[in-house]
């Protein structure tokens, strides 16, 4: 990577110099990116170091992209309504377009071109890939026919999965995601209205029964074919919430690499059965109270963003609109030097990213007594793992939480972002507060006057000091200004 500044596709890159001169002092050298995290088998480690959905890290530096090929479902939830062409929602199950695997494999591929951070390709509907499945198998053939280094990755319901377990394996899928919201069939019930099963239509406890059965030897299908498992659930307020920690503990017992807990998204508008007769989703601090109570069983997803089914570009963020058919060119042939060049470049930062994280986590242990309690920060950022974005242009929050163990991610916290066309807005500042309650400190790359002392008001400080630095390491240093020993206790 040049010392200059690099143009990635179109994706401009600072270069390393510039963007660690705050960061002095810390060995590159000691932690390799081949190396992964220590409790991680190496093995798995290299499966998963570039996808955004089974790495926290991976996230920060790599894309993912979905293909809106199989709009068929062969069951019914009470939180879904695929409905077809909303661009502004975020949401699962919605898209702009559904493709044919011709038009799929042709955006792909423009996408690679000029997103040089993608590194999966997903299916996720918008109805059920496994039960649309040919369309889902044309799609991946032609996509891994120009770009075979592409990871490859589905969503299901379960129900169609294991009647197709062998045809993922020969065809290198090594990633799956499942959504399992409950192994009780009573519960079950509550959630999906109907199922479509053997050419049957099945209703009630009786549905939710063969819905779960299959669910389970799919899961267990897949672990024993070395496929990683990631297990989504939609938390469902007096319905399922209590249920997901035997549902965590269940699939964490039969082999599941990863469980998202997500949070119902039940608003009106959207036309779900949910929506419309109003259960409420969960609150974050509901939401990380129940992802907390789960640790210890399965390891545990939070930096999801309940993708669109046609979601393009780094978790958070969503380019799909760059890519409409009407705005591809009608042939294209695949470049695969913007995307070396990235992964080249992450490659060296995270070694850089790591030895700083080292630093700062053996910092704090030495100046914070253990018992203090953890503080939550707010990070503002556009992605690489550092604090690079304006508060006001902030349309999400991530939330860490540090102690004198080290700087954990929670979650995110979603909000409009304050500056419309150059000009703050006073009613989006007052919901962007409210969406950080409970959260005192908000890290970002500048601030105005007039946000920093509403956020002062509202006992929340704005701080802008650490400016693209690592987020981890500032994280740290704010917690250790805030909670240090004094210094006759350190000497």
């Amino acid at each position: 990577m040049a010392a200059n500044l690099v143009t990635l596709g179109s994706l401009k890159v600072v270069s390393r110099d510039d963007l660690s001169q705050s960061m002095t002092g810390c060995a590159s050298t000691s932690c390799g990116s081949s190396e992964g995290p220590a409790d991680m088998d190496p093995a798995i480690w290299a499966r998963v170091k570039d996808h955004p959905c089974y790495s926290e890290e991976a996230h920060h530096y790599f894309a993912r992209m979905h293909v809106a090929v199989a709009p068929a479902c062969n069951i019914q939830c009470n939180y879904c309504n695929r409905k077809y062409d909303c661009s502004n929602e975020s949401r699962p199950g919605v898209v702009s377009e559904r493709l044919t695997p011709d038009q799929a494999a042709r955006k792909v591929i423009a996408v690679a071109n000029e997103v040089p951070q993608l590194s999966v390709l997903g299916i996720a509907g918008p109805g059920d890939a496994a039960y649309d499945w040919r369309k889902t198998r044309e799609t991946f053939r032609q996509v891994v026919a120009q770009i075979p280094d592409i990871k490859l990755c589905l969503s299901s319901n379960g129900l169609a999965l294991p009647d197709h377990i062998d045809e993922l394996v020969e065809m290198n899928i090594d990633h799956v995601t499942l959504t399992i919201n409950m192994i009780d069939p009573e519960i079950g019930a509550k959630i999906y209205p109907w199922i479509f099963h053997d050419h049957q239509r099945l209703t009630g406890i009786e549905a939710a029964r063969v819905l779960h059965e299959r669910q389970m030897l799919s899961l267990d299908m897949l672990v024993a074919r070395g496929i990683l498992v990631k297990v989504n659930s939609v938390m469902i307020p007096g319905i399922n919430d209590a249920h997901l920690r035997e549902v965590n503990r269940e699939v964490k017992r039969r082999g599941a690499f990863l469980h998202n807990i997500m949070p119902l998204i039940s608003d009106p508008a959207h036309g779900t059965h949910f929506g419309l007769t109003g259960q409420r989703g969960p609150t974050a601090a509901e939401l990380k109270a129940l992802q907390d109570d789960c640790e210890g069983g399965a390891n545990l997803m939070r930096h999801c963003r309940q993708c669109r089914a046609d979601a393009v570009g780094l978790l958070g963020e969503d380019r799909g609109q760059e890519f409409t058919l009407d705005k591809l060119p009608e042939t294209v042939d695949y470049d695969p030097a913007a995307r070396e060049a990235w992964r080249d470049w992450v490659a060296q930062e995270r070694e850089d990213r790591r030895a700083a994280v080292s630093q700062a986590v053996q910092a704090t242990a030495a100046q914070v007594a253990p018992q203090e309690t953890p503080l939550l920060v707010a990070v503002c950022t556009q992605g690489g793992g550092r604090i690079n974005q304006h508060f006001g242009h902030a349309t999400e929050f991530k939330i860490y939480e540090v102690d004198a163990k080290g700087v954990r991610f929670v979650t995110h916290r979603r909000a409009d972002n304050y500056c419309t066309d150059g000009a703050g807005d006073d009613e989006r500042l007052a919901r962007v507060i409210r969406t950080l309650e409970g959260v005192p400190v908000v890290l970002c790359a500048r601030i105005g006057d007039c946000p920093r002392e509403a956020l002062a008001a509202a006992g929340i400080e704005a701080i802008d000091a650490h400016a693209h630095d690592y987020i981890e390491p500032a994280v740290a240093a704010v917690y250790r200004d805030r909670r240090a020993l004094p210094a006759a206790l350190t000497a």
